[in-house]
C-alpha cells in the first residue's frame, strides 16, 4: 500500500474523506486514535463502509481485521446505510427475561423486517443491543435518542408507528 490518502479508488473524489484524514491528521494517524477516527467516519459518510474501514485501517497502519472487529464490537458503529430514524432493542439480561425478545419480535412484524435491516423507503433501521445501560427500565427500547421503558409489545409498536407518522425530511 502506498500510504497516500487516497489510495482507494472509490473514494478518492469524495469531500467527505477530507473529514476523515482531518481526523487522523490532527491525532497524528496513532493507531489508539481507532475509535475517534471511526466516529468521524461514520459521521461524514453514514455508515462504515469496507472500503472506508480498509482505508483507516491503511492510514493508521492496522490490520483490516482488528479495524474491522473495532466497527462491528461496538452497537453504535453501522456497516450498513441506516434509515431516518432508529429503533435499538435491549437484549441485555435484564431486558431479556422481561420481555424482550416478544418486544423484538412484534416490532420486527410491524416494520417487515429483521433486526439489522433498514426498510426498502429508508425510514427506519431496526437493531439490537447486548445493554443500553438502563437495566431498572427493562424490558427497554431506543427511538431515534429517546429511551423508552419498560415498554409492552403493543407499547413499542404504538410508540413506532407514531414516530413513522411524522412526515420525513424532503432532501
Amino acid at each position: 500500500m502506498s500510504g497516500d490518502c487516497c489510495e482507494h479508488a472509490l473514494l478518492a473524489d469524495d469531500p467527505r474523506l477530507k473529514l476523515v484524514e482531518r481526523a487522523m491528521k490532527r491525532l497524528q494517524y496513532q493507531p489508539d486514535a481507532l475509535i475517534e477516527v471511526l466516529h468521524t467516519a461514520q459521521e461524514a459518510f453514514g455508515y462504515l463502509s469496507r472500503e472506508l474501514l480498509a482505508h483507516v485501517a491503511a492510514r493508521l497502519k492496522l490490520p483490516e481485521s482488528q479495524v474491522f472487529g473495532v466497527a462491528t464490537f461496538y452497537h453504535f458503529f453501522t456497516l450498513r446505510p441506516k434509515g431516518e430514524h432508529s429503533c435499538i432493542v435491549c437484549t441485555g439480561t435484564a431486558c431479556y427475561v422481561k420481555g424482550a425478545g416478544e418486544i423484538l419480535g412484534r416490532l420486527e412484524q410491524a416494520a417487515g423486517i429483521k433486526a439489522g435491516q433498514t426498510t426498502a423507503d429508508g425510514r427506519l433501521s431496526l437493531g439490537t443491543a447486548r445493554c443500553l445501560g438502563n437495566c431498572s427500565l427493562a424490558p427497554m427500547m431506543m427511538l431515534d435518542d429517546t429511551v423508552h421503558g419498560p415498554e409492552s409489545p403493543d407499547g413499542a409498536v404504538d410508540k413506532l408507528n407514531r414516530l413513522l407518522e411524522v412526515p420525513h425530511e424532503q432532501g
